[in-house]
């Protein structure tokens, strides 16, 4: 996983360092992994982590760790981290828990700030790692470590990251009136699964439709944006995927995509919001849109919503009904004069003759 961690070149105060936290974490979940089912290694090109090879095997023999055990057992393993650059290089090395970004729902691992309250928090690493670690110019360094899963640990998986962050400051960046130092960072993911009552969850929540159409209908395409929520209130990874679909009045079906995997992990207890572009909705229409998501890997895991609009065009409609009005006035005036024209005039008095 690459990631970017920032320091700031002026004094610390306490607050300043709340910002500095918030402005790390951002950096740190804006970067993301590709899913398991495309495994690859995390290496920025410089310097990469990655779970520690067996002897004579392919330093990307492993991907990402994976481990099982009951609450309340240990067991151990080794990080590997490779520098491939020229000059030595010095790292600060931690374990953290992941997470989905709430927007798109990259996989992200938490800054060296927020303390870990789930996997990460098993991780035991060597004393050794507790300062900085340097990994000479062309070599490697191997770190072993271990995970001691509570006894209260929930069954169910459970996922976190062991990352190598730079200390160099690689650039500064202004932020407004602070100076803002970049770091680079990279962590290889850790799944853990502790065994009991699995229980796959998988929820679309929230469906919305924001649409743009011209000022004129039909002179070109009407525009809407399909959004809505995926949370995963199961225990176990859940890699999902999407069908969307419309249907106009009496059942016409307006919009038909097939089922999709989305190249998304999502985590247990996370909820994420996803956006389906529809660049030809319609202009005039009642139409129902359904979100329907389901996994691969969980064929009874299905759920479904959906959300219903009226797809008018407001601009042709409020011309019409000015139009109109001014169509009604007129036929008003005429069968106004029309009928003073037609009005008898009075018989003359009788009386007055004589």
């Amino acid at each position: 996983m690459r990631t970017r961690s920032r320091t700031r070149s002026r004094t610390r105060t306490p607050l300043h360092g709340l910002l500095h936290g918030l402005l790390l974490s951002l950096l740190l979940l804006g970067a993301g992994l590709l899913p398991a089912g495309a495994a690859r290694a995390a290496d920025n090109g410089t310097w990469g982590v990655f779970p520690t090879p067996a002897a004579g095997a392919a330093m990307t023999d492993r991907a990402y760790f994976f481990h099982q055990g009951t609450a309340g057992t240990a067991l151990g393993d080794s990080v590997t981290i490779l520098n491939s650059s020229d000059k030595d290089l010095t790292f600060q090395i931690f374990a953290t828990d992941a997470m989905n970004t709430p927007e798109g729902g990259a996989f992200a691992l938490l800054p060296v700030e927020t303390k870990p309250k789930d996997v990460g928090a098993w991780i035991a690493l060597p004393p050794e790692t507790a300062g900085t670690v340097t990994v000479p110019a062309k070599g490697r360094k191997d770190i072993p470590f271990t995970v001691k899963v509570p006894a209260d640990a929930t069954p169910g998986d459970h996922v976190g990251g062991i990352v190598a962050l730079n200390t160099a400051v690689e650039g500064v960046q202004q932020d407004g009136k602070v100076q803002v130092g970049v770091r680079r960072s990279v962590g290889a993911r850790l799944y853990f699964r502790v065994p009991g009552p699995l229980t796959p969850g998988l929820s679309v929540e929230d469906v919305r439709i924001s649409r743009s159409a011209p000022l004129l209908p039909w002179v070109r395409s009407a525009r809407a944006t399909v959004s809505y929520a995926l949370v995963n209130r199961g225990n176990v990874v859940v890699e999902p995927k999407v069908t969307v679909s419309a249907e106009g009045l009496f059942g016409r079906r307006v919009l038909d995509r097939p089922a999709r995997e989305l190249r998304l992990t999502l985590l247990p207890g996370q909820r994420v919001e996803l956006t389906e572009p529809w660049p030809d909705a319609p202009q005039s229409d009642w139409v129902t849109v359904r979100i329907t998501a389901g996994a691969t890997a969980h064929p009874d895991l299905v759920s479904r919503s959906e959300t219903g609009f009226i797809a008018v065009p407001w601009p042709a409609v409020g011309l019409f009904l000015v139009v109109a009005g001014a169509g009604v006035t007129l036929w008003v005036l005429r069968r106004r004069r029309h009928a003073e024209h037609e009005q008898p005039e009075p018989a003359p008095d009788l009386a007055q003759t004589r």
